[in-house]
This record gives structure tokens, C-alpha cells and sequence, in this order.
């Protein structure tokens, strides 16, 4: 009998297949270039100082034109001579402290709270349906209505200030979770149940790496409450037993009609919340997405 033919591929055939499969693999495969140190810090830090630069130029333009009056509109110098003079008697650290780490504190017991709240509401559609337009009233309701009926009930105590702050960033982060785990695929948990996993190895391993994204969202939202939160309830409840925050000493310059010191609180407040978004919530977020593809460098 006649073997069969055989048909050999041709070489530039391979050699084809073998370039659109690295194509293909190329694409697939986050490009990471190395930026120099020097051009990483003057593309971050320059922008921003050119628009502060620009901002004090017209606030100094406005200052001197007198359209308002001084104790409407210090000059810039006399708000840095404010804060200078707080850096210089030592105050401005235990003001910064007293806010940040209620500020922390707070945030850090909102996430321990909302994160297994956002799971039951989730995957139980009767305790969603229940208490699922609550969690989003609550997210859109004003923080600071909450102070006065927290007075009359904690009093003007450390209570009062927690209180504020946690329904102030527990609806936030909860939602976030909630958005991010209706965005899994469901073969993902159905994948997860062929392979064993019972409903906390779910909720652990499958549905929270998931919905990360949308978590990570959630609570980058809730600690923006949360400062505000919290910035509302010193700003209301105020005594000595309280000490004094940043929120507290905006007040203080308010009740004594000083304009430089109310804007040197201001930008403190700014400043602390500027930098917990660059130093904590950016790397954060860089990283998860770079860990799934979506940001090369």
C-alpha cells in the first residue's frame, strides 16, 4: 500500500502563528517603564505648585485691589504669619493629633462594621430589600445633622464625636461593597462552591478579592465622610474635655472674628485630607491596579 502523504507546515507558518501568539501574550502583559526619580517627582509636585503659585497670586491681587475689607480678606502673609506662629508655640501638633487620630480611629472602626454589613446585604435579599434604601438614604443624609441628636444623647464626650464619624462613613464604605460585588461575575462564587468552599472561604477568597475595586472606592468615599464627619461634630461640639481639634480651632477663630486664623484652619484641614489621599488611599489604589492589569506604571 501508498503511505499517506504528509503534509509539513511551512516554516514562515510557524514562525507566523509563534509571532501573533507573543503579540497576543504582549498584550496581555502589563507594560511597566521605569520612570527616573527626578522626572517622577517634578511630573507630581510641579503641577500642583504651579496652581497653588497661582492662587495666592490672585488672592494677593484681590488683597490689594480692597474690593473687601481686611477682616473680610487678610493678606496671604498674614495667614502664613497665623500658621507660623502656631508651628512655632508647638500647638499645631497636638491639634493635628487630636483630629487625625479620632479621624483614624473612627475610620478604622467604620470599615470593622460596614465591611460584614455590605456582605449581608449583598447576598441576603431580605436583609437588602430591608435595610438596602437605608444604607443610601443615610449615605446622601448630611453628617452634620446628626451632631445635636448626638449631644443630647452621649452629651459633649469622645462618644458624641465617634458616633458622628461612624454614621458618617459606614454607609459609604457598606455601598462600595455592595456596587462592587454585584459587578463579580457569578461564575466565580459558583467556581468557588464546585471546589469546597463554604460561605466564609467564599466571602474571604472569592467574593471580597473580586469586588475590590469597587471596595476600595467605597472606602476611599467613607473616609472622605468621615473627615468631614468629624470636622462637623468639633466644629459643634465643643468643650474642654474634648480638647481642642482642627475643627474646634476653626470655631475658635470664628468666635473671635479672627479671618487669618479661620483660613489657616481651613488650609490645615485640606492639608490633612490632601495628604491621607496621597500617602494611604493612591499607593493603595495604584497597586490593586496594577496587581489586575489596568495601570502599567
Amino acid at each position: 500500500m501508498r503511505a499517506p502523504d504528509v503534509v509539513e507546515a511551512h516554516p514562515d507558518v510557524n514562525s507566523d502563528s509563534d509571532a501573533v501568539g507573543a503579540g497576543l501574550d504582549a498584550l496581555d502583559t502589563p507594560t511597566a517603564e521605569r520612570t527616573p526619580l527626578p522626572r517622577r517627582l517634578l511630573a507630581l509636585g510641579l503641577p500642583p505648585l504651579v496652581a497653588f503659585a497661582l492662587f495666592l497670586t490672585v488672592w494677593q491681587v484681590v488683597w490689594a485691589s480692597a474690593v473687601y475689607p481686611e477682616f473680610k480678606l487678610p493678606a496671604p502673609i498674614a495667614v502664613w504669619e497665623e500658621f507660623v506662629a502656631i508651628v512655632a508655640d508647638g500647638s499645631i501638633w497636638g491639634i493635628a493629633w487630636t483630629s487625625v487620630h479620632r479621624a483614624v480611629l473612627g475610620f478604622a472602626a467604620s470599615v470593622v462594621i460596614a465591611t460584614p454589613l455590605g456582605l449581608v446585604v449583598a447576598k441576603v435579599p431580605v436583609v437588602r430589600a430591608a435595610i438596602g434604601p437605608l444604607l443610601a438614604g443615610m449615605q446622601s443624609l448630611p453628617s452634620v445633622a446628626w451632631v445635636p441628636a448626638a449631644v443630647l444623647w452621649f452629651g459633649l464626650t469622645d462618644t458624641t464625636i465617634y458616633f458622628v464619624v461612624l454614621l458618617g462613613a459606614v454607609p459609604s464604605i457598606a455601598n462600595g461593597l455592595v456596587s462592587g460585588i454585584d459587578q463579580v461575575p457569578p461564575i466565580l462564587p459558583r467556581v468557588g462552591q464546585v471546589m469546597g468552599a463554604n460561605r466564609f472561604d467564599s466571602a474571604r477568597l472569592i467574593l471580597l478579592p473580586a469586588a475590590l475595586p469597587g471596595y476600595l472606592a467605597g472606602t476611599k468615599q467613607g473616609w472622605a465622610f468621615s473627615w468631614r464627619s468629624l470636622m462637623a461634630a468639633e466644629i459643634i461640639a465643643t468643650s474642654p474635655q474634648l480638647g481642642i481639634g482642627l475643627g474646634a480651632y476653626l470655631k475658635q477663630g470664628s468666635d473671635f472674628n479672627s479671618m487669618p486664623g479661620v483660613i489657616a484652619a481651613i488650609f490645615l484641614i485640606l492639608l490633612v485630607g490632601v495628604g491621607i489621599e496621597l500617602l494611604a488611599f493612591r499607593p493603595l489604589e495604584r497597586r490593586v491596579l496594577r496587581a489586575r492589569g489596568l495601570a502599567a506604571t
